[in-house]
């Protein structure tokens, strides 16, 4: 069984953009991927926890993970399955937050040898100029189309902010740059994401003439029926001393 074969069986997988040739970079190895993590608490959770285990899955088949922290992007705020604007993080609080998922991370991913990469976007993101971004990133976006996608169109009716409707291009442009950078290839992320990764692999198509691919993984729900969440109730942590490691195995039985 192909390590594609294997997700699939364990129904990780939700949505893909090109599943033949996602099938061939992964199988073979080619795949130098990315998840993000927005650094919204001190610790990550097990909705992360199967997203750490896809990468760790994928780097043993010979591909590369970048894990993704997002400290420019936790500067905005994901409205993705969000009824209300999140509450502004400062930014120590988040730099707080970036130091213990890399803790924890390790914990996970093998980062030695170049194995494994771990950025943060804040590194670019924070330098942008906002007329060169208007004018080389902004052009290639639809506000049309922009306002179908789902996690836009489930805020329009209690207010949806311009800072937080801008998520979708910085997500994006996150993409562009990791691929630059790094040939980052693919991106992974929860199915809420689909939208924003979308954009993202249009805009690499659109400013470099380059094939890159999306594939969302099936979302962990708490005891409510709602994504897990950082900022949601019901989260199961992974640091013990936010859920003990008793509560942490009650939430597999």
């Amino acid at each position: 069984m192909t390590t594609f074969e294997e997700l699939k069986r364990r129904g990780l997988l939700a949505q893909l953009t090109d599943e033949k040739e996602i099938e061939e970079l992964i199988n073979t190895g080619k795949a130098t991927f990315y998840i993000g993590f927005d650094p919204t608490a001190d610790s990550l959770h097990v909705g992360h926890f199967m997203a750490l285990c896809l990468m760790k899955r994928l780097q043993m088949a010979g591909n590369r993970p970048i894990v993704l922290i997002g400290g420019g992007t936790a500067m905005i705020g994901d409205p993705s399955g969000k009824t209300d604007m999140r509450k502004m993080m400062t930014p120590e609080t988040i730099q707080h937050n970036v130091d213990c998922f890399k803790k924890q991370m390790s914990r996970f991913i093998d980062f030695s040898e170049d194995k494994a990469i771990v950025v943060n976007n804040a590194d670019w993101l924070m330098n942008l100029n906002y007329i060169e971004l208007l004018r080389d990133v902004g052009a290639c976006f639809s506000v049309n189309r922009m306002l179908t996608a789902e996690c836009y169109k489930q805020r329009m009716e209690r207010g949806l902010s311009f800072l937080e409707f801008n998520y979708m291009i910085m997500q994006s442009y996150d993409f562009l740059e990791l691929f630059k950078r790094y040939g980052c290839n693919m991106q992974f992320g929860g199915d809420d994401q689909w939208s924003n990764m979308l954009g993202g692999t249009e805009l690499i198509r659109r400013k470099l003439g380059k094939d890159a691919y999306a594939m969302t993984i099936t979302l962990l729900l708490n005891s409510e029926g709602k994504k897990m969440g950082k900022t949601e109730k019901g989260a199961v942590w992974l640091d013990p001393e936010k859920t003990s490691p008793y509560d942490f195995f009650q939430y597999w039985r």
